[in-house]
């Protein structure tokens, strides 16, 4: 038994490096309203659906506080509505300028295509907002074999495992222990565990790492370990089998995916190891 399929998430993973196009939106949209938000809470549910997204940042406590205070109320499904109404068209409007793809996705991709493997990809987008970011991202030279966004498996996004079995489906994926998926989120490994698949966390370029890459390039070696095995310990927690620093370690990830798959392991034994 072998590797036969690999599912990327998009922003953050694939395109988007640092993950930045929702994040904005986000911010600029709880500006709006009169509640400012931090970078860390905005970025805690990233990997969601977007109006899930929004829900979540609704109900963490310091937020719903301060909408309590502001409105005198506390929050409705109309609010998340309204701000899930503000938000799309906005993202929708940038969301062309974020499909450049991050370091090594082009070359690493045509590699685990030459070994046979097949690509497929989820995300917390909606099919409107990722044909947009696919098509920048096709210009640019990285197209998946299929994708697969939340509103296709009735909105059950992450950390359901369908949008993982659809690509599946599609790819014609017959085990799930020769599937990996590959995000830049801890929703990204629960949705990996949903379905029993590897999951392989990336550091750089990540929300959860949140920097530009000129911001990556000017870490101090001591400020990158430190980073990296900070980014590496939440992805290990929330369940990832392996972690990689950028998509160029993804081939020797997956070889020794497969070792551990001829030592008879699989991804949903024991996905805390």
């Amino acid at each position: 038994m072998r590797i036969e399929g690999i599912i990327f998430d998009w922003a953050g993973t694939t395109v988007d490096y640092g993950c930045f196009a929702p994040v904005q939106v986000f911010l600029g949209i709880f500006e709006e309203i009169g509640i400012p938000l931090t970078m860390d809470e905005v970025r805690a549910p990233m990997g969601q659906l977007k109006r899930d997204h929004i829900q979540t940042l609704l109900q963490m406590p310091r937020i719903e506080a301060a909408f309590q205070k502001k409105f005198g109320r506390s929050h409705t499904e109309a609010d998340i509505d309204e701000l899930h109404d503000r938000f799309e068209p906005r993202l929708l409007a940038i969301l062309s300028q974020f499909g450049k793809p991050n370091p090594y996705v082009v070359e690493t991709v045509a590699l685990l295509r030459q070994q046979g493997l097949k690509i497929g990809a989820t995300t917390g987008y909606t099919s409107t907002m990722l044909s947009i970011v696919a098509e920048a991202a096709k210009e640019n030279g990285y197209e998946p074999d299929h994708w697969v966004t939340p509103d296709l498996v009735m909105d059950k996004g992450r950390p359901y495992p369908y949008m993982i079995y659809e690509n599946m489906k599609q790819l014609n994926l017959r085990h799930h222990a020769q599937v990996v998926k590959v995000g830049d989120t801890t929703s990204d490994m629960e949705e990996a565990n949903s379905a029993g698949v590897w999951a392989i966390g990336i550091v750089k370029g990540s929300s959860m790492l949140g920097l530009t890459e000129t911001e990556v390039q000017q870490l101090s070696p001591e400020e990158e370990r430190h980073m990296i095995t900070a980014v590496s310990k939440q992805y290990i927690e929330a369940g990832a089998h392996a972690v990689i620093e950028d998509m160029s370690q993804l081939p020797a990830a997956i070889e020794q995916l497969n070792i551990r798959l001829m030592n008879k392991e699989l991804p949903y034994g024991n996905p805390h190891q």
